[in-house]
């Protein structure tokens, strides 16, 4: 196999990368300046020897605990569960939500053999009973697993007395009804609000 041929290929294993994807890469780095090759290859080593879990609330990050997790402008009383650390990131885009972070690191997949003991649990239950937080959101994607984690979570957290809330689920901004799924509009209706 040649250099280029094993190049492809380990491109060709990211997600969302596919074989002629992968070959553009491959050829745009064999044109590119030999200090932005380095760059590159520098920076995939950087990120796999310094990026860890945040200690308290599981971020990636190259610092533990994380700048969210230290940041006196964050809102120690709402704490937000979700399943991956990527899931913080389009969160943070919006710039709505001020709060702290929790991630579980999966969700509940019996098929998969994902069950309670394999998520990021015990730590969330320590974190929401100390009394500091208020509300805890579950931020779990609206799929079948999502929603049987965020079940789960809500009946391990009741006792606590905490505000437990679910992110909002229906249409997108910018989508047509008549293209939308029955369960989708139905979520719709049921978190429609006052005007």
């Amino acid at each position: 196999m040649s250099a280029i041929d094993e190049l492809v290929g380990e491109f060709a294993r990211l997600p969302g990368i596919g074989r002629k994807t992968a070959l553009r890469l491959a050829f745009h780095l064999l044109k590119a300046p030999d200090d932005d090759a380095r760059r590159l290859a520098r920076s995939i080593l950087d990120v796999r020897d310094k990026v860890r879990p945040c200690e308290r609330c599981g971020n990636l990050s190259d610092a533990s605990p994380c700048a969210i997790c230290l940041s006196p402008r964050r809102d120690a009383a709402t704490l937000c569960v979700v399943e991956e650390a990527s899931d913080i990131m389009a969160i943070e885009r919006t710039g709505e939500y001020r709060g702290l972070y929790h991630v579980l690191g999966g969700r509940l997949s019996p098929l998969d053999g994902i069950g309670p003991s394999e998520l990021n649990v015990p730590p969330l239950l320590a974190r929401a009973g100390t009394g500091e937080v208020r509300e805890v959101v579950l931020a779990t994607n609206p799929s079948v697993e999502g929603e049987a984690t965020a079940l789960y979570l809500a009946r391990l957290l009741a006792p606590l007395g905490l505000r437990v809330t679910r992110i909002a689920r229906g249409l997108p901004v910018g989508g047509d009804l008549e293209y939308a799924d029955g369960v989708t509009i139905a979520e719709a209706l049921a978190g429609r609000r006052e005007l």
